[in-house]
């Protein structure tokens, strides 16, 4: 579902990815283990990030994109100049800034955690 975006954007990802990630949180939820739940989430999130860096594909535009998002023109520069590949950009301190938790939540992503402690408070 998240291999290589399939040429969707990111908001039409997310509507077919949360679905999937509800299923998951109503079957985890009964488990103690936080740690674990953090970690996928943020993977997906990552994962999601990994798309956007790949679907902007030439310097301009991630440096664009990346000041649109409200990083500082000379990092957004460095950050889109950087050589280094797709995962490692995806998971630097540049996306984790330009993209953070609250902008997938405004873009509707189901969070795992959030939705098992939910789930896990009802009778």
């Amino acid at each position: 579902m998240l291999r290589r975006s399939r040429g969707r954007s990111l908001l039409t990802t997310i509507q077919h990815l949360n679905p999937v990630l509800r299923g998951w949180a109503n079957y985890y939820r009964l488990t103690d283990s936080k740690r674990s739940v953090e970690a996928m989430d943020g993977w997906v999130r990552r994962r999601l990030r990994l798309i956007l860096w790949r679907q902007w594909k030439r310097v301009h535009t991630r440096a664009r994109n990346l000041m649109r998002l409200g990083l500082v023109e000379e990092r957004a520069w460095k950050s889109a100049t950087n050589g280094r590949g797709p995962w490692w950009n995806s998971g630097a301190s540049h996306m984790n800034a330009a993209l953070p938790k609250k902008v997938f939540n405004r873009l509707s992503l189901v969070s795992l955690l959030d939705t098992m402690t939910r789930l896990q408070s009802q009778p």
